[in-house]
């Protein structure tokens, strides 16, 4: 596969993070060619304080690093692919100020660019986190490919930031195009983080309290798939040393907290807002020792160091189909085990993940399932 973007101001070599030969998708899109092509013919940017907005995996800012722009993502993989792509065509990894959807954000933006996200709420969180700093001669332009750009998208800009059309299609992407409008800066009021009560039913946290971050799975209410995890949880004993891998809100190892308050609980996930939203949940509802860390699956955990993995691993990575986490995180659960410490999955049945889970361990035993789940336990020999 070609990995070489072609800009307006020469070519890139550009890779995802972290490279996977199974994993063969592009690090950009015809979205990103889009706006750095009209970028270009608009003799943009021609000063001023850039920030990227969602950039995927870097290819955006990378092109553009000789404005030295700020990049802000909800994403330690995006982070990590965006110091990689840097290196890897010989500029300086001081050129772009990398921010994390966290971190306060600047104070002033004479440029912004948007590269859309799948969540209208992360979306939503940015723009008006962002609103304050955009001026009446700030530039705004987003992008995404069709598909990802909705009415509802366009009225988030139209009433966060000011008036907005969208370009022709090109290639299955769009360009949308904002103009400020001083009377909006920073007058909406962020809904973000929301908080809702768990159903009774489900455990030690029957009736707690979640909290969601912009932009994290289920925000609103408990999704099936995770209900029916609480429901099957295996007891721990003592000091244990429990990881909640792709933690998202914190449920799951919340739950582990409440029903044994000794035992050590590492919430990881390579999203900034989930970590977020993890912790958060967590000191609503325990106490006890707990560790809260973003990173890609268990990359930065110790080999022979845990007893017990809790995963409900996604099958998407932005809008693309693919089990290249999912193999990541069960393969670094083997390596973090120690010897006798067990992998539990939950995830939709037909995505067959027995048969990987027997491939990396050797075996898979049927803890539980219903018509759309299954639970699967695999032990580290």
């Amino acid at each position: 596969m070609d990995d070489r973007l072609t800009t307006p101001w020469g070519e890139l070599a550009l890779a995802r993070f972290p490279e996977d030969p199974r994993d063969r998708l592009r690090a950009w899109d015809a979205a990103d060619e889009y706006l750095l092509r009209h970028l270009a013919e608009s003799g943009q940017p021609r000063g001023g304080h850039v920030v990227v907005v969602g950039d995927r995996w870097g290819a955006l800012v990378t092109a553009l690093a000789e404005h030295r722009p700020t990049q802000i993502t909800e994403s330690y993989l995006t982070q990590e692919a965006t110091r990689a792509n840097l290196a890897r065509n010989g500029l300086d990894p001081a050129s772009v100020r990398l921010l994390t959807t966290r971190d306060t954000p600047p104070e002033r933006v004479d440029v912004l660019l948007v590269r859309v996200p799948k969540s209208l709420a992360l979306l939503e969180d940015q723009l008006l986190r962002l609103a304050p700093a955009v001026h009446e001669g700030t530039l705004v332009v987003g992008t995404g490919m069709v598909k990802e750009i909705h009415t509802s998208t366009l009225r988030l800009f139209e009433r966060i930031l000011g008036p907005t059309k969208t370009s022709l299609a090109q290639k299955k992407a769009r360009l949308i195009l904002c103009t400020p409008d001083p009377a909006l800066a920073g007058s909406g009021v962020n809904p973000w983080p929301h908080r809702y009560a768990l159903p009774d039913g489900v455990g030690p946290v029957s009736g707690r309290t979640v909290v969601n971050h912009a932009g994290v799975f289920c925000a609103e209410r408990l999704d099936i798939g995770t209900r029916f995890f609480l429901g099957h949880l295996p007891r721990t004993r003592g000091a244990e040393r429990v990881v909640d891998l792709g933690c998202g809100n914190g449920v799951v190892g919340t739950a582990v907290a409440l029903a044994n308050p000794d035992a050590e609980v590492l919430f990881v996930d390579e999203s900034f807002q989930a970590v977020a939203s993890a912790e958060a949940t967590y000191r609503e509802n325990a106490g006890g020792r707990a560790e809260f860390r973003v990173g890609d699956a268990l990359s930065g955990v110790p080999a022979d160091s845990v007893d017990l993995v809790l995963n409900n691993p996604p099958f998407h990575s932005h809008q693309a189909t693919t089990d290249a986490t999912a193999w990541r995180m069960f393969t670094g659960a083997r390596r973090a085990l120690r010897p006798g410490g067990a992998l539990w999955v939950v995830g939709n049945r037909h995505l067959g993940y027995h048969v990987k889970l027997r491939r990396i361990f050797g075996n898979s035993r049927l803890v539980a399932g219903d018509a759309k789940f299954v639970i699967l336990q695999a032990v580290k020999k």
